[in-house]
């Protein structure tokens, strides 16, 4: 069984069910939202679906211990290649297991077993919660790195490398998302070489692949590095929001039919492209406004989710002045944003930017 991990969303969530104000929105939904206000399902996904459920030779007996079999060779391959000498070589391996937060949890389950030297967790992510939990509950000590910096708005490389410095050696290093870790060449063959002098185990996060920058191959450029110069490491991948839907048979089917695969890649760019408009648009409508500071920053981050760089006042604000539920980082999900509700959000949050009472920076 998979313990239950506090998600980022599970208690803001919470509250926002329970406010009856007619004008409240939730900006922290973790899946891909349409323009209607709906979890996204890839087209594809609906035409493959309809076509499953037709075919008469389907097996509905449980699956092996390890998964379905070529779910797993598909997801491998759609993360190192098609004709990855790795996989050539079987020196890659999975598991299919219930979302991230199981694979995490086989994860470390087989760290505390077969590698007892490894007695620290360092996780850099923006949804520390999901992930120190389940290490804290196998006996880790855990240590939680956040590298968004505030006052420049950006992703800060130093605080990474400075935390890289400091992390013990013979730790676990979790990286939330890799996309998130914009670092140059150089900076990540440091990294390298630290991972290496330090004896530290990676354990990556692909909660999305395709959905940061539309580009399959681009997202895990720097698994298959990693890969290349013999590294071992773990990597969760999670396929459920790339394809909006929780099925390993729909999902196999369209990763191995070319015509599928090309049409669910088509469908990625299209998300992507409709993000990247989000963005650009809240980003208009603040300047217009005449909001004070910078929005650049919502247009340079790339993905789903993105930080808009309010303190934590100004998050209070929206929250209980203008009923607009967000994490207190002020991380959201720009899909959640349609044209509906955007000139509310944009308002509200040039409100929350003026007003006096969330003026005041958190030290």
């Amino acid at each position: 069984d998979v313990l239950p991990a506090q998600k980022l969303e599970g208690s803001l969530l919470k509250i926002y069910r329970h406010n009856d104000n007619s004008s409240k929105l939730f900006l922290a939904y973790r899946v891909c939202m349409t323009e209607e206000g709906h979890p996204w399902v890839s087209l594809v996904v609906q035409k493959t679906r309809l076509q499953i459920s037709q075919d008469p030779s389907l097996n509905y007996e449980y699956l092996p211990t390890m998964g379905m079999k070529s779910f797993i060779q598909a997801a491998l391959e759609l993360l190192f290649g098609k004709h990855s000498q790795a996989i050539a070589e079987k020196r890659v391996g999975g598991v299919h297991t219930v979302g991230d937060s199981g694979a995490f949890q086989i994860g470390a389950q087989f760290l505390k077993m077969w590698r007892k030297n490894l007695k620290t967790v360092c996780i850099v992510s923006s949804q520390k919660e999901q992930y120190g939990l389940i290490f804290q509950d196998m006996g880790f000590k855990v240590y939680e790195y956040c590298i968004w910096n505030p006052k420049e708005l950006c992703s800060d490389s130093s605080m990474f490398f400075n935390m890289m410095e400091h992390i013990p050696a013979d730790s676990v290093l979790v990286i939330g998302n890799i996309i998130d870790c914009r670092f140059t060449k150089n900076q990540w063959t440091n990294m390298m070489s630290i991972i290496k002098s330090k004896h530290i185990f990676p354990f990556f996060d692909i909660p999305s692949q395709g959905l940061s920058t539309g580009d399959l191959e681009d997202d895990t450029r720097l698994l298959q590095h990693f890969m290349s110069l013999g590294f071992e490491f773990f990597c969760s991948q999670s396929l459920s929001k790339s394809f909006g839907i929780y099925g390993a048979r729909i999902i196999t089917s369209i990763l191995c039919n070319p015509a599928l695969f090309g049409e669910w890649k088509q469908s990625l760019k299209v998300v992507v492209e409709n993000i990247m408009l989000i963005k650009e648009k809240v980003k208009e409508k603040l300047r217009l406004l005449g909001t004070p500071g910078s929005w650049n920053h919502i247009t340079e981050q790339s993905g789903t989710h993105g930080y808009l760089g309010l303190n934590y006042q100004q998050v209070e604000f929206l929250t209980k002045k203008k009923h607009i539920y967000i994490p207190r980082n002020s991380r959201i999900n720009f899909t959640c944003i349609n044209s509906r509700n955007i000139d509310y959000i944009t308002q509200s949050i040039h409100e929350a930017a003026v007003t006096p009472e969330s003026q005041q920076q958190v030290n």
